[in-house]
Order: C-alpha cells, then structure tokens, then sequence
C-alpha cells in the first residue's frame, strides 16, 4: 500500500485528483489547502497551493508518478511516496479494489 504526496497550484487540484481517481491510479484522494514557502532558482516563493494525498498502491505506483508528471504545471514537482507499514485490512482491500 502506498500514500502519495503531492503539491500542486490551486487551479490544477480538481482536475490532477479527479483524473487520477477516474484512471484508476488512485482510490482516493483528499485535498488540502496549504501555503509553500520554497527557493526556486535561487529566490524564495511563497504561493496558495493544495496538497494531495493520494491512496494507491504499489503495482499503481509508476503509472500515477508519470500522470502527475504528464499534468503538473511545475518543471520539478512535489511528489513524495510513503510506504505503509501497517494499514487497517478492510481499507487496504477497498483501496486494491477501487485501482484494479
């Protein structure tokens, strides 16, 4: 099982999160609102973001890191996977289930 997260310009949440559910790369994903402070080409940003955390799982995995590449606006995006060591049995099958 595998969380993912991702942050993203507010105006690309809805349609990363939903194309990643409908693609069936993802069973889940909530949506936060954040604000990033970063250094990017030597100066520091500081922008209104989202952050995703997107429920799939390990067979998913690649195919979800290359859509969020292929739809995110940023030349270097956030993308972060968290390996899970332990997830609740009945989420783990619902979340396998809704990938496949």
């Amino acid at each position: 099982m595998t969380t993912v997260y991702v942050t993203v310009p507010t105006d690309h949440a809805d349609d990363i999160a939903t194309t990643l559910v409908e693609e069936r790369l993802a069973a889940c994903v909530n949506r936060f609102p954040i604000t990033s402070t970063y250094r990017w080409e030597d100066e520091v940003h500081t922008d209104d973001e989202v952050a995703l955390l997107v429920k799939t799982t390990d067979k998913a995995y690649r195919e979800l890191e290359e859509r969020v590449l292929d739809l995110h606006p940023h030349d270097v995006p956030c993308i972060e996977r968290f390996n899970e060591s332990h997830v609740l049995e009945a989420f783990a099958d619902w979340r396998e289930e809704a990938t496949t």
